[in-house]
C-alpha cells in the first residue's frame, strides 16, 4: 500500500509549525504523525507490538505540546511505551545483535555520564528512559537497514531533547528535534511494514552466525 499524501502534508506541516513557532498549528499537525503511520501499518501489515508502540507515541506527541516539568515527564512515560513495544516488535523478528548491543551499551552510559550533572531532578527519569531507547536502537539493528536508521534517529532525536533539558540549546534545536523524529517514525514503521513475516536479517542470514551479520535493506 503507498503511503497518502496526506501523511507527508502532516509532516510538513508539523515542521512548518515548529519552524515558526507556530502552536496551533503543531496541535494540529504532531498528535495526527503516529495515528497516520499506525493506519498505514496496520493496512500494510496488520496488528503488532509495533501498532501499540505508535499508539504511545501519539500520547507522548500530544503531553509534550504542554508546557512544564509534569507533562514532559508523562510524555517521557508515554514514550516508554514506545521504546518497550519497539523492543519486543524488533526481537519477535530477529536475534539480539551482539555487537550492536554492545556498542549502543557503551553510548548510553557515555551519554549519561556526560549530562548526568545538568539533569538536576530528570536524572533518574532520563537514565531509565534513555536505556530503554538504546536496547530498542540496538536490537532494531538486526530487522533491516531502513528500521535500523530510523532507530539511530529516534535516539538522536531524543539526545537532542536530552540536550535541552540539560540547558545545552543551540538555535533550530526543535526543529531539528521535530525533523529527525518524524523521519524515525517512517522509517521504522515503513521498515517493518514491509518485512516478510516470521523474517529478519539475521533470521535470513542464519548461517552467517550469530552477533556478525550487518543489517539488510
Amino acid at each position: 500500500m503507498r503511503l497518502p499524501l496526506w501523511l507527508f502534508a502532516c509532516a510538513a506541516a508539523e515542521l512548518t509549525g515548529v519552524a515558526l513557532s507556530w502552536e496551533p498549528l503543531q496541535w494540529v499537525a504532531k498528535p495526527l504523525l503516529a495515528p497516520l503511520l499506525l493506519w498505514y501499518l496496520l493496512s500494510t501489515a496488520g496488528r503488532s507490538a509495533l501498532g501499540w508502540g505508535l499508539v504511545f507515541a501519539c500520547a507522548g506527541d500530544v503531553a509534550l505540546l504542554v508546557p512544564g516539568t509534569a507533562a514532559f515527564l508523562i510524555g517521557m512515560a508515554c514514550f516508554l511505551g514506545t521504546q518497550v513495544c519497539f523492543l519486543v516488535a524488533f526481537l519477535r523478528r530477529a536475534p539480539l545483535h551482539r555487537p550492536a548491543a554492545a556498542g549502543y551499551a557503551v553510548l548510553w552510559a557515555a551519554l549519561n555520564a556526560l549530562l548526568w550533572p545538568s539533569l538536576g531532578a530528570l536524572r533518574v527519569p532520563i537514565l531509565v528512559y534513555s536505556l530503554a531507547l538504546s536496547a530498542m536502537a540496538a536490537a532494531a539493528y538486526a530487522v533491516s537497514r531502513r528500521v535500523a536508521v530510523g532507530a539511530a534517529l529516534f535516539l538522536l532525536s531524543d539526545l537532542l531533547i536530552g540536550l535541552g533539558a540539560a540547558d545545552l540549546d543551540f538555535p533550530g534545536r526543535d526543529l531539528v528535534v521535530m525533523a529527525t523524529y518524524i523521519a524515525a517514525l517512517f522509517l521504522i514503521t515503513t521498515g517493518f511494514a514491509v518485512l516478510p513475516e516470521g523474517t529478519g536479517v539475521v533470521a535470513a542470514r542464519s548461517g552467517a552466525g550469530r552477533g556478525g551479520v550487518g543489517p539488510g535493506e
